[in-house]
C-alpha cells in the first residue's frame, strides 16, 4: 500500500502500518477539519466496508475497534452519518480501486475485539469552546469552566468558576446538541453527580449555536485521551 484515494472532502492514504486521513480545506465536514490529519493503525480497526452510496457513488468505511478511538468513545454512537470521520464517499469510477484497498485493509486486520486502550491519538490540545452557560478550556492538564453571568444558573454562578485537573477526572459524558439540549459532563472523583447538568458545576450545557459537535466532541475526546494516558502512567509507576 502507500497509495492515495481521494473522495468527497478527504483523502485516504494507505500506508504499511495504517490509514492516514487528511481532510480537504473548504470541502471536509467541520468535524473532520477540527480533528485534522489523523493516522489510524490497522490494528485499531474492527471492520472495513464498501457499500453503494447515493447517486451511483460508493462509500468506503472503516470501523474502529471499541475503545480504540477517543473520538468515537466520546461520541457513544450519537454522530450523524454525514459526520462520521471514517466514511469516505467516492465517485463510481473508483469502485475497482476501492475494492482493492478495502481487501488489502481487511487482510491487515488482526484483533477485532475491544481495545484495552486508545490506539488512535486524541485531538490536539489546547482546546476551548463556548457553551450556553460558560466557556470550557483544556490545556492538557486541567479542564476549566468559566461561567457566563447572563446564562449560567444561579447555582453555578454562585459556586464560582471551576478547575478540574486530569488527576481528578474519571471520565467524560458528551451529549450531542439535540432539540436545543446537550451537555459535556465530567465525572469527578468524589463529586456527587447532580441529575440536572444546569446546576452541576462539573458540566457545561449546550444551546443553539453553543457547544456545536465540531467544537465540543473533539474537546471531550482530548480530555478522555489525557485522562487515560494519566491512568496508564499511574499504573506503570505503581507497578
Amino acid at each position: 500500500m502507500g497509495d492515495v484515494l481521494k473522495g468527497r472532502g478527504c483523502a485516504w492514504e494507505f500506508e504499511d502500518g495504517g490509514l492516514r486521513i487528511t481532510p480537504e480545506p473548504g470541502k471536509a465536514s467541520k468535524l473532520s477539519m477540527e480533528l485534522g490529519e489523523r493516522f489510524v493503525p490497522y490494528d485499531a480497526l474492527a471492520d472495513v466496508m464498501l457499500e453503494p452510496g447515493a447517486r451511483g457513488r460508493m462509500v468506503l468505511r472503516v470501523v474502529p475497534r471499541e475503545g480504540a478511538d477517543p473520538v468515537m468513545s466520546a461520541a457513544t454512537g450519537q454522530l450523524q452519518e454525514s459526520l462520521d470521520p471514517y466514511r469516505l464517499v467516492l465517485p463510481a469510477a473508483t469502485e475497482t480501486l476501492a475494492h482493492q484497498y478495502a481487501d488489502e485493509m481487511r487482510a491487515a486486520l488482526s484483533e477485532r475485539g475491544p481495545a484495552e486502550r486508545f490506539l488512535i491519538a486524541g485531538p490536539s490540545v489546547p482546546r476551548s469552546f463556548k457553551a450556553w452557560d460558560g466557556e470550557a478550556a483544556f490545556d492538557g492538564q486541567a479542564v476549566t469552566f468559566t461561567w457566563l453571568s447572563s446564562t449560567a444558573s444561579p447555582a453555578k454562578y454562585t459556586a464560582g468558576d471551576r478547575r478540574y485537573p486530569i488527576t481528578e477526572i474519571e471520565g467524560v459524558e458528551w451529549h450531542a446538541l439535540e432539540d436545543a439540549r446537550g451537555s459535556l459532563r465530567l465525572r469527578i472523583r468524589g463529586h456527587q453527580r447532580l441529575s440536572n447538568p444546569n446546576n452541576d458545576p462539573a458540566s457545561v450545557v449546550f444551546g443553539i449555536g453553543w457547544g456545536a459537535t465540531h467544537h465540543s466532541l473533539p474537546f471531550a475526546a482530548a480530555v478522555l485521551a489525557a485522562v487515560q494516558a494519566h491512568m496508564i502512567e499511574q499504573v506503570a509507576a505503581e507497578g
